[in-house]
């Protein structure tokens, strides 16, 4: 039988983007998707998620493109291990500086503009010492996007803020952890107009990027279904008396039950399944093992004088979380930092005409495939010759420079290029807060079905209708980064 051709969602976007239900293939935008149907019929319907009305006056901030600006001005909020790793990056970058930092601990804003200086750089204003050191630091009027790497609990807090203080804002995972928080920052960027962005770096992994191209290319045919997450043995960091500040990290194995961070894998699976861009999530089952691995690890390494001999954890090491979508697909998203374990975010693409698994291969990129009609016999090939046809033009442009100016591979690095020079192009951002949301609901919705036993749970749709609408998003089209002056 000859082989067909698949059809190319690139040759579909190439013209005019598809508008509507039918243009993108899909049924109306709030009909009962056929997952939940069945959880119905076998008697287990998924507990509901309301979609709050959008208020007199609020639009839509999809396909909104930044103001241009000649200069990004960057205000960092937190300045911990992430955030002052980060600050460098940001300076790093072609057309972009960093105006102010801030920290609760003002001796970490100083070193952090210390170093800045040490780089030829301008010498940030520095704000610290109490905890609303930050709500000063965005009274700034030289601020266009502000960066907020402090813990997971005040990132609503802060996002909201910078929105209302007329910033941009690009948050580390999560966004926030509340449905309600993430309903509220949604609605707080249609009211303000201002982006809210995930910073999830792992999306514009090079792995990750040229699994999205291949899938879109019809590479795996019809996509059915994909295995993302975070697996990372973090016992030694989440004990440690100075890594995490006041062991935050480590506090919350004590106070929830949630998958905490799952969208490193699942962000690059939702991507290449074009959730919120002709599909969308509609359902979310979780379980969870038994919360052993910290316990263990405190018996056998930590003193018994140490503070966290008083903690008890609830936080199953393994938290996975089964997610349908309206298209028939499903996407299994893992969480564990509490087992002894190589690292891997998974990021696994399967469909009708084959699969990418990474993070499994022996090549150096980590990755192998078998695609039809190009294998046959059973037997996985490296990914090497493929990631180099699919390479995303951002890696093309920008591989040598990430290297050289980020941590994780370079991907930190790509990230606030591509951030940067979509604002000083004026372009539509590549994620955006209904992307951020979306990525970010496992955190609460997963407390929501393991506390009911598994049930499975309706997945809020942050577009409000506006899923069904084919359009670009991590698959860009080449375009330069402006020169600066």
């Amino acid at each position: 039988m000859p082989e067909l051709p698949p059809v190319s969602r690139r040759l579909i976007l190439g013209g005019a983007l598809a508008t509507g239900a039918a243009a993108a293939g899909v049924g109306a935008a709030h009909a009962a998707p056929a997952s939940a149907a069945g959880a119905a019929a076998g008697g287990d319907a998924p507990l509901p998620a309301p979609t709050p009305p959008r208020r007199r006056g609020q639009r839509s901030m999809i396909d909104v493109p930044f103001d241009v600006h000649q200069t990004v001005r960057v205000g960092i909020i937190g300045l911990g291990n992430r955030g002052s790793g980060m600050a460098e990056g940001w300076a790093a970058v072609p057309g972009c500086r960093v105006s102010a930092v801030c920290d609760i601990r003002a001796n970490r804003a100083a070193s952090v503009a210390n170093r800045l200086v040490a780089l030829g750089k301008p010498r940030p204003a520095e704000y610290g010492g109490s905890a609303d050191a930050y709500a000063q630091m965005l009274k700034r009027d030289d601020i266009d996007l502000v960066y907020i790497a402090t813990p997971w609990e005040f990132h609503h807090r802060q996002g909201k803020a910078a929105l209302e203080a007329g910033k941009h804002a690009i948050v580390e995972l999560p966004v926030a952890t509340e449905l309600d928080e993430l309903w509220d920052l949604v609605d707080t960027s249609e009211r303000t107009r201002r982006h809210l962005m995930l910073s999830e770096n792992c999306s514009y992994g090079r792995n990750e990027l040229a699994m999205l191209k291949m899938a879109h290319d019809g590479l795996f045919g019809d996509v059915t279904n994909g295995h993302g997450g975070y697996l990372h043995d973090l016992r030694e960091l989440l004990f440690s008396d100075t890594y995490y500040t006041d062991a935050w990290r480590r506090m919350w194995h004590t106070r929830s039950t949630a998958s905490f961070y799952p969208m490193h894998g699942l962000a690059p699976i939702a991507a290449a399944m074009d959730i919120n861009r002709g599909d969308r999530m509609t359902v979310l089952r979780a379980t969870a093992t038994e919360p052993k691995g910290l316990a263990d690890y405190r018996e056998r390494f930590i003193d018994r004088s140490h503070p966290s001999w008083k903690e008890t954890y609830i936080n199953g090491d393994l938290v996975t979380c089964l997610i349908d979508t309206a298209q028939g697909r499903v996407v299994r998203a893992e969480h564990d930092v509490s087992s002894p374990r190589p690292y891997s975010r998974i990021n696994s693409l399967a469909g009708s005409r084959g699969i990418f698994e990474d993070y499994a291969g022996t090549s150096a990129t980590g990755g192998r495939i078998y695609v039809e009609p190009d294998h046959s016999g059973h037997s996985w090939r490296d990914f090497d010759s493929y990631r180099k046809e699919f390479d995303h033009w951002l890696w093309k442009k920008i591989g040598d420079d990430a290297a050289n100016n980020g941590g994780h591979g370079g991907m930190d690095y790509v990230l606030q290029w591509r951030t940067v020079q979509l604002m000083r192009a004026g372009l539509v951002p590549d994620i955006d807060v209904y992307d951020s949301a979306a990525w970010c609901a496992p955190v609460p919705l997963s407390v929501k079905s393991l506390a009911a036993g598994g049930r499975p749970v309706a997945y809020p749709d942050f577009t409000r209708g506006s899923w069904v609408n084919l359009r670009m998003g991590l698959d860009s089209r080449e375009s330069a980064m402006p020169p600066v002056a």
